[in-house]
């Protein structure tokens, strides 16, 4: 058989030709960017002819390296700072995720803590909503009259002003991201531990071990894996992490990789900005290197068996009801409170000031006024926030149709063809835009579309960079769920309909869809929750025109019009529950079942 007759009947098979298109396509998408973001490293910009004298827009330079990395005390400032800040603050929120995380996972599932459901229940949703929610929530709460003349709720009600270390800066910035990440300790530890065979605690027990002799020397050795895990996890989300530093940072300007990357980019320094997400990219992509390994060692750790596995529960005696309350109260405080606190700040007209007097809807149902944010009117007349809402729902919804359409091509031919080069291949390009922090992809894309590359027109500016770039950063969430739910299936369901005579897309929209539409739904709907919610990834490449509800919130919060900034993220924070809401009625599904 000739190559011709081969490549013939090779294409003549669907999950061929989508791995193929597949393939091309994400290689011009994902690996082929990289090496324009790494040019811009050693090319001269248009904004920086008049720093590097005697150049020209377009020379090799190497002029950034050396003023970032090698320029002293400027180095220092500039990059190594903001990486020193980066790293302490990802440890702290490892420590704070997995100490509440692990811990939350311990008393759900081995003791007898009462309230389980709504504990369990309360516990992730600081994960479902966006991750600066707790951050605004903070400022409103703790915000000081040192830094901007205007008190926070607390210091209005007490009277206590809050130290700056504890209001600004890397306090705040990691308590609130160890919290948001928290249910990635507390799903995984409690997946463990709640099936974990309970054989050798209870022969420990015979064996009149104490209770700490056991957590010690048996659960911590078996949730090994889960906790690595879960650091690795949350190590990479904060070192990508730029809403919450830059709303809790940027008062007494501490700053982080993301955070001046954005500085940068926004300024004249393109280059500098550019370098910063080559380091960004570098390092997610070494983590998670390290967290695929570590998953891998997962193997080794068997926590079920065909043995007895029943869990004798910790009574925790006269602490059962105090704790149970205690925890109750902290995470009402931690997910309703925020809620309720931007829904007082964007009714308040003089900062500081909570007398009911000082109350009024002008900034929800105002027409606009000259002596309150330059006449801005409430955002429920305001047609720029409508214009944002509209782009924030019709970017989800773009993302999400393209994102879980392709996610379920892909999972169908990587399972068809499972084992070989092109299967392997795509799997790994359908899973890199996970590995780039979303900072650093919004860089890839601004340098790689800012200018006409042959028949690609300019981009920036336009609503199909934001559309391109979120359907390729979500496509991880979609083609891993395609993935799993065509793995559940077994090849006997299609070779039937091949039988038949039936053809490929009838095949897929009569039999295979439906069969497994719950799970390919979820692959819809959690990139549709993720782009609703995002930020970092689309505030390099929004104009005016293109503005979503995140960045019109952070450009708010930015000119100090933060009732209007609280409103937008109440409205935000109501849709992305609503949405999740949904996803639950439609698909029964919870991150939190099966633990609680």
């Amino acid at each position: 058989m000739n190559a011709a007759v081969r490549l013939k009947m090779f294409f003549r098979k669907p999950y061929n030709v989508i791995l193929v298109v597949l393939f091309v396509a994400l290689v011009l998408l994902t690996l082929l960017p990289l090496l324009s973001i790494v040019m811009d490293t050693v090319t001269v910009h248009s904004s920086e002819v008049m720093r590097i004298h005697g150049t020209h827009a377009g020379d090799f330079t190497d002029y950034h390296w050396r003023k970032v990395l090698m320029d002293g005390q400027n180095s220092i400032n500039i990059f190594y700072k903001p990486l020193w800040n980066t790293i302490m603050i990802s440890i702290a929120t490892c420590v704070i995720a997995i100490g509440c995380g692990g811990g939350m996972a311990w008393l759900i599932t081995r003791s007898d803590i009462r309230f389980k459901p709504l504990l369990s229940a309360l516990f992730v949703v600081p994960y479902i909503m966006p991750s600066w929610t707790l951050a605004l929530a903070w400022l409103d709460f703790f915000r000081n009259p040192l830094v901007g003349g205007v008190p926070g709720i607390f210091t209005a009600l007490t009277g206590i002003v809050t130290p700056n270390w504890f209001a600004y800066g890397f306090f705040p910035i990691s308590v609130v991201q160890g919290l948001h990440y928290a249910p990635f300790a507390y799903i995984l530890i409690g997946g463990i531990l709640k099936h974990m065979d309970a054989n050798l605690e209870e022969a420990a027990q015979l064996l009149h071990a104490s209770r700490m002799q056991i957590l010690k020397r048996i659960t911590l050795p078996m949730v090994k894996p889960a906790i690595l895990s879960t650091f690795l996890l949350a190590f990479s989300s904060s070192m990508s992490a730029f809403a919450v530093p830059a709303f809790l940072g940027a008062p007494v300007r501490y700053q982080v990789l993301t955070t001046q990357l954005y500085r940068t980019l926004q300024g004249l320094n393109p280059g500098y900005g550019y370098l910063m997400a080559l380091v960004l990219i570098l390092i997610g992509v070494g983590i998670m290197l390290v967290n695929q390994k570590v998953l891998d060692s997962r193997k080794s750790y068997t926590t079920i068996t065909g043995k007895s596995s029943q869990i004798s529960l910790v009574k925790l005696r006269s602490l059962r009801n105090p704790l149970s309350v205690i925890l109750s109260i902290l995470l009402i405080c931690v997910t309703v409170v925020p809620l309720i606190t931007f829904a007082v700040e964007s009714f308040i007209v003089e900062p500081g000031n909570y007398s009911l007097s000082n109350f009024s809807t002008v900034f929800w149902t105002g027409a606009g006024s000259t002596d309150i944010a330059n006449g801005e009117p409430g955002i429920l007349r305001n047609h720029s926030v409508y214009r944002g809402l509209i782009n924030s729902l019709v970017l989800s919804v773009i993302c999400a149709f393209f994102a879980g359409t392709i996610g379920i091509l892909a999972g169908y031919s990587i399972v068809r063809k499972k084992g070989t080069f092109l299967s392997n291949a795509v799997s790994h390009l359908t899973f890199f835009p996970y590995l780039i922090p979303s900072m650093a992809f919004g860089a890839i894309y601004l340098s790689m579309f800012s200018v006409p590359r042959g028949p690609i027109p300019a981009l920036y500016g336009t609503f199909a960079i934001l559309a391109l770039i979120g359907t390729v950063k979500y496509l991880p969430f979609a083609s891993k769920s395609g993935i799993n739910c065509m793995l559940q299936l077994g090849n006997e369901i299609e070779e039937s309909a091949i039988i038949m005579g039936i053809p490929w897309w009838k095949r897929m929209v009569r039999i295979i869809i439906p069969i497994q539409k719950t799970s390919i739904l979820s692959g819809y709907l959690l990139p549709f929750i993720s782009c609703m919610r995002e930020l970092s990834l689309f505030i390099l490449l929004v104009t005016p025109s293109t503005a979503v509800l995140t960045t019109m919130l952070f450009q708010y919060n930015e000119k100090g019009w933060n009732q209007y900034a609280n409103a937008i993220n109440l409205l935000i924070v109501f849709v992305v529950l609503f949405v999740n809401w949904i996803i639950n009625k439609l698909t029964g599904a919870s991150i939190d079942k099966g633990i609680g």
